[in-house]
């Protein structure tokens, strides 16, 4: 029994272990409901600012926004079948980057949705939206915009893959082609900062 307590506490005390079990619990409860065809389709989790979720302030740490966004991507690209598409093609996706717009606090028992959505894609990346939705008055209290980029394939030849067919992609709404300048021109300046070649990411 003594053995059991210390290896659960080296255990917790070595790694994240309920991001983990959380993060399978979406995927698995994804992979368990009826596939979403329309890979624009906006895909909702319910949620609850929890005690662990807290800062000195008492309400939603800001990390725990990004935390969320993990689980509301997992279960977006488990259920419109992107993730096993992407693993068929043996290709990854990392995060590129990421921004948050705070506009209102979630407080302590506040009930909410994280509704994700693919707003587009480049050559390179999917661009994801994200907002978190107080069910109390519906008010927007945070959006975050992520560009998840692939790894060894491109998002075209993945929803080729999924779709069967050349999938269209949306136009780029102007406040994400602002942003994605914003990355492009911080690429160049860190470059030119570390001397790095002009190809290198």
């Amino acid at each position: 029994m003594l053995w059991a307590l210390s290896a659960l506490l080296v255990l917790f005390g070595s790694f994240d272990v309920w991001y983990f079990l959380r993060g399978l619990w979406v995927i698995l409860n994804a992979a368990l409901q009826e596939p979403v065809r329309d890979i624009l389709a906006e895909q909702v989790i319910d949620s609850r600012v929890l005690p662990q979720d807290l800062d000195f302030m008492g309400h939603m740490n800001n990390a725990r926004y990004l935390r969320e966004c993990d689980m509301g991507r997992f279960d977006l690209f488990a259920r419109n079948g992107i993730f096993m598409a992407g693993r068929a093609l043996k290709a990854t996706m990392v995060i590129g980057a990421s921004t948050v717009r705070y506009r209102r606090s979630l407080a302590f028992g506040e009930a909410f949705q994280l509704r994700t959505r693919i707003v587009s894609w480049d050559e390179k990346s999917f661009y994801v939206e994200q907002r978190f939705v107080s069910k109390s008055d519906g008010f927007i209290s945070a959006v975050m915009l992520c560009r998840q980029n692939v790894i060894r394939s491109t998002p075209d030849k993945i929803l080729e893959h999924l779709c069967k067919r050349k999938v269209e992609c949306p136009d780029i709404p102007e406040h994400l082609q602002q942003w994605i300048k914003f990355i492009s021109a911080s690429s160049q300046a860190l470059r030119a900062e570390s001397g790095l070649d002009e190809k290198t990411k």
